[in-house]
């Protein structure tokens, strides 16, 4: 019995690792107009027409000082 619920775990382990992984695109952000975003990308050749994406900013550390 505990090999059969150990063999499942490592199945559906190895099922989710290979879905979990997505394409990351370095952008800079050219232009923005109301909705409208144009960005310039390093390499977008895994991105195509229409595809939802997701887009982090880039958090700028505070610089304090006395």
């Amino acid at each position: 019995m505990k090999k059969v619920i150990s063999a499942v775990m490592i199945a559906a382990f190895v099922v989710s690792a290979g879905v979990a992984f997505a394409a990351t695109v370095k952008c800079t952000v050219d232009t923005v107009e109301g909705d409208k975003v144009t960005m310039t990308c390093k390499d977008a050749s895994d991105l195509e027409a229409g595809a939802e994406v997701k887009v982090k900013t880039s958090k700028k550390k505070a610089i304090e000082g006395c």
